[in-house]
Order: structure tokens, then C-alpha cells, then sequence
């Protein structure tokens, strides 16, 4: 086998473009109320939506036994129905899509030996992180069928964290496809930022997340301060774990804090970078600077749907490129 492959990276790029898809997708769904509609999960056979009013309404029939309808869709016709459903039912075809794509190819490229060898376990563990996926998804939909009206925030953040995780993994090995094996790794300082940068912009993801499952940003709709102060004062709800996942101002504020290191720590490696990666580093400074512009905007106008669904493609996109250049630092950065 040779030890690079063009035509893998590019599937594996392709694959990494389905899984951006369902995330905005799937941010769409959230932010229509509609990640509730499908009450059951049934990874085969639901592939297939409804057809003839006797199915819709069994399907609506399902759906009015959660506590989402009952408190909050109360009325709601079959119509609207209809609407929340169809968002639902493409953030899982894209889930399915996501899998098909990944494995046939995968299973032709081992076949016609065309998979560099040192990628075999990487893509069999990226195809069980997909599995993991579908089933986290249906874990977290799970919290807001008994007791709930939406999911649990911290099931939210788990969610989008895998698909983020599985988005970053396929975009570095990609890379290592395309580019075939450094040979020593490379470190130093600034390689090491990088990395730290990638990972603080993934924190941030699932921050927003927790932020977006307690509805977070529909209070303290003005910036810089919250609510008139720096601290809101409603930060703090009696416990360490109802404050960080569930306090709607406190998800926020932590929201808030965070994209401040992150604008600094992009500011900073754009500044420091190597004459080889300060192109790449400039964008993902500027990536970072936009992002967070859109964040204010997205708060002040108080979270529209078009500007909440730009803002989490928005993060995908940022963690993408804090990813390919963490992976060009460890190439491109001296050895220390």
C-alpha cells in the first residue's frame, strides 16, 4: 500500500462536509423546536417518513404525548407538525448519509488495498464514532420525551462535542492522507499554541452548546455588559453543576469569557506565526474575530434564526481551521 493517498483525502473531505452539513442542520432543528418531533428511533426503517394521513398522524399522535407539546405546542396542527418533522428527519437522513458515505468507500478502498496502512485503524475508529453518534443523538433526544420540553443541555453539548470531534478527525486525517507521513514529529512553542488554540475553540463549541440548550441567549441581549453589569447577578443558582450547565446567564457569561481567550490566544499566534504558517494563521484569526462578531449580533438581535444558524456553522468552520493548522504547525514548526 502507499503510504499517502489523494483519493482517500478527498473522500474523507467529502464525508467531512456531510458531518458539517448535519451540524447546521441539526442547529436548524434546535432552533425550531423541532428535534422532538420523531419519537422513536428506528435507524433502518425511519429512513423513510410517513406516507398517507393515516401515518402522519399516527407519528402526530406520538408527538402529542410529550411534555413539548402538551406546555408548549398545545394546538399545534398537523401542518405545523409537518414543519418541526421534516427538520428532524433530514438531521437524521444526514446522519445515515454520513455512514453510507463512510463505509462503502472505506470497505473498497481496504479492498483495493488503496488505503495507506497506517490510516486503517484511524478510519476504523472514526466509522465507530460515527455509530457512537447516532446513538447519542437518540440519548440526548431521550431527556426531552418524559419530563423535559427540550433536551438536557448537557446532552446537547455531548452531541455536538462527538460531531465536532468527528468533524476534526476526518479534516486531520485528510491531511495525513493527502500529505503522506512527516517522518519525525515536530514540535515547539508555537506548534504547541496551536494546539491549545484548537482545543480552546472546541471548549467554546460545546459552551455555545450549553448556552444554546439553556436558551441562554435570550437574556442580557446587550454587550459588552449583561443585563447592565459585568457579573450578572443571577450568575450564581445554588450549586456548581446548575450554575455551569444550567444557569441560563451564568452558560452566557462563561460563553462570553471564553471567546475572549480565544480572540487572544488567535491574535497572538497571528502575530508570532512563522513566515511558513502566517497566512493560515492570519485566517484563523480573522475566522475567529468574525465568528464572534456574529455572536454579538446574533445576541443583540435576540438569537433570529438566520443569524443563530450562521453563528454555529460558523463555529464548525473556526474549529476546522484552528485544526489544519495545529496539523500544519506540527509539520512546519522548527524541532525544539
Amino acid at each position: 500500500m502507499e503510504a499517502r493517498s489523494r483519493a482517500v483525502a478527498v473522500w474523507l473531505l467529502g464525508v467531512a462536509l456531510i458531518v458539517l452539513a448535519m451540524v447546521v442542520v441539526g442547529g436548524a432543528t434546535r432552533l425550531t423546536g423541532s428535534g422532538l418531533s420523531i419519537t422513536q428511533w428506528r435507524p433502518v426503517s425511519g429512513i423513510l417518513p410517513p406516507r398517507g394521513a393515516e401515518a402522519w398522524n399516527h407519528d402526530f399522535d406520538l408527538y402529542k404525548a410529550t411534555p413539548q407539546y402538551r406546555l408548549v405546542n398545545q394546538g399545534m396542527s398537523l401542518a405545523e407538525f409537518k414543519f418541526i418533522f421534516w427538520w428532524e428527519w433530514a438531521h437524521r437522513l444526514l446522519g445515515r448519509l454520513v455512514g453510507v458515505a463512510f463505509a462503502i468507500p472505506l470497505a473498497a478502498f481496504v479492498v483495493l488495498r488503496a488505503l495507506p496502512r497506517r490510516l486503517i485503524g484511524r478510519c476504523v475508529l472514526l466509522f465507530c464514532l460515527g455509530g457512537l453518534q447516532g446513538a447519542v443523538g437518540w440519548w440526548m433526544v431521550q431527556s426531552g420525551l418524559e419530563a423535559r420540553t427540550s433536551v438536557a443541555p448537557e446532552r446537547l453539548a455531548a452531541h455536538l462535542g462527538l460531531a465536532l470531534v468527528l468533524l476534526a478527525a476526518l479534516m486531520w486525517t485528510a491531511l495525513e492522507a493527502w500529505a503522506g507521513p512527516a517522518g519525525r514529529q515536530r514540535r515547539d512553542g508555537w506548534a504547541t499554541g496551536s494546539a491549545v488554540l484548537a482545543g480552546a475553540v472546541f471548549l467554546q463549541c460545546l459552551m455555545g452548546a450549553l448556552v444554546a440548550g439553556d436558551h441562554g441567549g435570550l437574556v442580557d441581549n446587550d454587550w459588552p455588559l449583561m443585563g447592565g453589569t459585568l457579573v450578572p447577578g443571577d450568575y450564581w443558582q445554588g450549586s456548581f453543576w446548575a450554575t455551569f450547565a444550567h444557569g441560563p446567564a451564568a452558560t452566557q457569561f462563561d460563553h462570553r469569557m471564553v471567546a475572549y481567550a480565544v480572540f487572544a490566544g488567535a491574535i497572538g499566534l497571528a502575530a508570532t506565526a512563522p513566515p511558513a504558517l502566517r497566512r493560515l494563521a492570519v485566517l484563523v484569526a480573522a475566522m475567529v474575530a468574525a465568528q464572534a462578531a456574529l455572536g454579538v449580533a446574533t445576541l443583540i438581535g435576540g438569537v433570529p434564526l438566520p443569524l443563530a444558524i450562521a453563528h454555529q456553522a460558523g463555529a464548525a468552520l473556526v474549529l476546522a481551521a484552528a485544526v489544519t493548522l495545529a496539523w500544519r504547525a506540527r509539520r512546519c514548526a522548527p524541532v525544539s
